[in-house]
């Protein structure tokens, strides 16, 4: 996560926020009140929202039936307010220190957004954008040391067992000097592909051999 957060308090004019994003080549401000409490966000799709609330007109009769005045209400708030506090998004998505990078990313993609906030104890402690992210996929693995060739062998057996394409009919493994060999046969070229993925992800795992054949077709049809 990124550590040196850039944070602004509820009262700051949205001009302000607008000229600090621009200034500082950042999407996002988090909002903290006087007491370091986490208030909300302020995103670059919330000011393009305030700016595009310029040229709203005002809703027709027909519409005003079908419309809930509280959340009409908040809608003038949010793309006619002057402040932080005004336009800011108050649901946030937010993860703990300790939340593995996958969770993040698993996150970023259901909520359709780009960057969760960490937080601590309710203190804003970082925050984790797709960028981060990025640079963590990067990152050169760490070596795994102590690792038999038996535990390599399971630790794939286990990783294929939770893959429903991934069936041992067939298909054996067989590890030496962290070397991972499949032998036997193979029912596609997508399995075939899934499965060197799958034991390149293997902590301990330096290289991956692929000694399989196509599965025949009486095999196939009896499996």
């Amino acid at each position: 996560m990124s550590v040196d957060v850039i944070t602004v308090p509820p009262e700051t004019p949205v001009a302000a926020i607008a000229r600090l994003l621009g200034e500082r080549g950042i999407s996002a401000v988090p909002v903290l009140d006087g007491a370091g409490t986490l208030r909300g966000i302020v995103t670059e799709a919330d000011l393009i929202r305030r700016l595009a609330g310029v040229e709203d007109r005002p809703a027709g009769w027909l519409r005003q039936l079908f419309t809930n005045p509280v959340q009409e209400a908040e809608r003038y708030a949010r793309t006619h307010g002057l402040t932080a506090a005004d336009v800011m998004t108050e649901r946030l998505v937010t993860v703990t220190p300790g939340t593995t990078a996958a969770h993040v990313a698993h996150l970023l993609e259901e909520f359709g957004i780009r960057r969760v906030l960490v937080v601590e104890g309710g203190r804003l402690r970082g925050i984790v954008s797709r960028a981060d992210l990025l640079r963590a996929l990067v990152a050169p693995p760490e070596p795994a040391h102590g690792l038999s060739d038996g535990r390599i062998r399971t630790a794939v057996l286990a990783a294929m067992r939770k893959q429903p394409w991934a069936d041992s009919f067939g298909t054996m493994v067989e590890v030496q000097g962290g070397a991972v060999t499949f032998h036997g046969f193979v029912r596609n070229e997508a399995v075939r592909r899934a499965l060197r993925v799958l034991a390149e992800n293997v902590p301990g795992v330096t290289r991956v051999v692929d000694d399989m054949q196509a599965m025949p077709a009486y095999l196939s049809v009896a499996a």
